[in-house]
């Protein structure tokens, strides 16, 4: 190659000083560059490469853009419709408050004998043989061993059992170791109210000691006695299901539903004090 440049190098050098003074005449003659047109020609295609990729860029940037912007949008709906479900269930609370409240007043007003103290189950406790709750009032409040429990409506819950400073554990009717004085109100009859191992576990308690020729029925309302000093007589207990003979084939005995929603009940009414409570 070096031998070539060596013997050919004028003739290289005519050929170029040839050919760059066609280009001058060309240009000169015809007013264009063929140099030109040929960078030209090299150029456009560089030129829509870059053009495409530009606006491929600017599309992926609107996109993200877009993107960011619809994301912060949902994440807004998403507040707002969060801050409407909480104003629903703060409504839906007050609504619920304020027909307890109406109620527990209907009561008072029924019973102005009973002194209440409200309360709010913190826990409940089921077993085999026990039905607990425990509550969010306690000794500090008023509350001591032996008060009656109640529900709104005045349906009877059970009794405290045990008291703290600012708690306390009620054992409900349903309870193995309930037992009180029951009134059948059509009837007038008298029995005892009994927690009953197997009745627990279907939500009932025991009705027993009924005479023989009893007139009850399937649906007759059964309240407290007042006899035991314990509770206040008239609470509703519960209501008669079925009537059975007891095991030595004289007396009668009924299974009895609580008015009480025992299982799922949220608030309940501690009667502190009460005028009477004996017959």
């Amino acid at each position: 190659m070096k031998q070539f440049f060596k013997d050919n190098g004028g003739l290289l050098l005519l050929a170029a000083a040839l050919l760059a003074g066609v280009i001058a005449l060309s240009s000169y003659i015809f007013g264009f560059d063929p140099l030109s047109g040929v960078l030209e020609v090299l150029a456009t295609p560089v030129r829509a490469i870059s053009s495409w990729a530009a606006e491929w860029a600017q599309r992926q940037y609107d996109r993200t853009f877009q993107y960011e912007k619809m994301a912060a949008e949902i994440d807004e709906l998403r507040r707002q419709l969060a801050e409407m479900e909480q104003a629903a269930r703060e409504g839906e609370d007050a609504v619920r408050e304020n027909e307890r409240l109406k109620d527990l007043l209907g009561l008072a007003e029924e019973r102005p004998d009973l002194t209440y103290r409200d309360a709010e189950v913190t826990r409940r406790s089921t077993s085999n043989w026990e039905s607990n709750l425990m509550i969010d009032r306690g000794t500090a409040d008023g509350v001591a061993v032996d008060n009656c429990v109640i529900d709104q409506y005045g349906n009877l819950v059970g009794v405290v059992t045990e008291a703290g400073l600012n708690w306390a554990e009620v054992t409900t009717i349903l309870d193995t170791s309930t037992q009180m004085g029951g009134r059948v109100a059509r009837t007038d009859e008298n029995a005892i109210l009994q927690g009953d191992f197997t009745l627990m576990q279907e939500g009932l308690l025991k009705l027993s000691f009924l005479p023989a020729d009893t007139k009850l029925a399937a649906g007759d309302q059964v309240t407290t006695s007042g006899l035991g000093g314990v509770y206040p007589k008239g609470i509703l207990v519960g209501s008669v299901q079925d009537l059975e003979t007891e095991a030595d084939g004289v007396n009668r005995c009924a299974e009895v539903k609580p008015a009480a929603d025992i299982a799922g009940i949220r608030y309940v009414y501690v009667i502190t004090d009460y005028d009477g409570g004996s017959e």
